[in-house]
């Protein structure tokens, strides 16, 4: 099923997202790589307010090229989102919504999108001008010292991913594999 939804995304759409929905989605995400995330965990262990809202959220696991003149951001692919696994629990947990990165998920992270009815979505990797396009604005909000780590605010539209894992649990790498080998 094709989907065109507005991020934030609110805890009704993302329980109707299903695995292998392809979804465009179009507002305000966010990008944060492992040491954003690892500055955040370190925030929360001191008491520290994050430096972004959680609730509704989507992160998307991407460390930006610099821009090229008349661009806002430079290629835009995502990176491997099980770096982020030991960190994604507990932001899930504080209202984080969505994720967008490449490859599979730990089961720590599989629990918690159901817990929290999430989804983890999948930007196509090697494609990062592609998706360069879909990025209207691009802000530095957070760790600016962190250069292409820091945490952005983007505005995107029609931003293509696919749904790899549901608010139920379902798990289009794990689906998928079985469907291939049964044909």
């Amino acid at each position: 099923m094709e989907r065109h939804i507005t991020a934030p995304i609110d805890k009704e759409t993302a329980k109707e997202l299903q695995a292998g929905d392809y979804v465009y989605l179009t507002g305000t995400i966010y990008t944060a790589r492992d040491a954003a995330h690892k500055r955040m965990q370190e925030a929360l262990e001191q008491g520290e307010a994050l430096p972004i809202e959680m609730e509704g959220n989507v992160i998307y696991y991407m460390g930006p090229s610099p821009a090229r003149e008349g661009r806002p951001i430079g290629s835009a692919g995502p990176t491997t989102a099980s770096r982020m696994d030991k960190y994604a629990p507990k932001l899930l947990d504080l209202g984080l919504i969505g994720m967008i990165g490449k490859g599979k998920r730990s089961q720590a992270v599989k629990d918690a999108i159901v817990r929290n009815g999430a989804v983890y979505f999948a930007a196509v990797g090697g494609a990062g001008a592609l998706l360069a396009g879909a990025i209207k604005t691009s802000e530095v909000v957070a760790y600016d010292d962190l250069g292409t780590e820091a945490i952005r605010r983007l505005t995107v539209e029609n931003f293509p991913a696919i749904v790899v894992i549901d608010a139920k649990g379902r798990d289009l790498y794990e689906t998928a594999v079985k469907e291939y080998c049964t044909n």
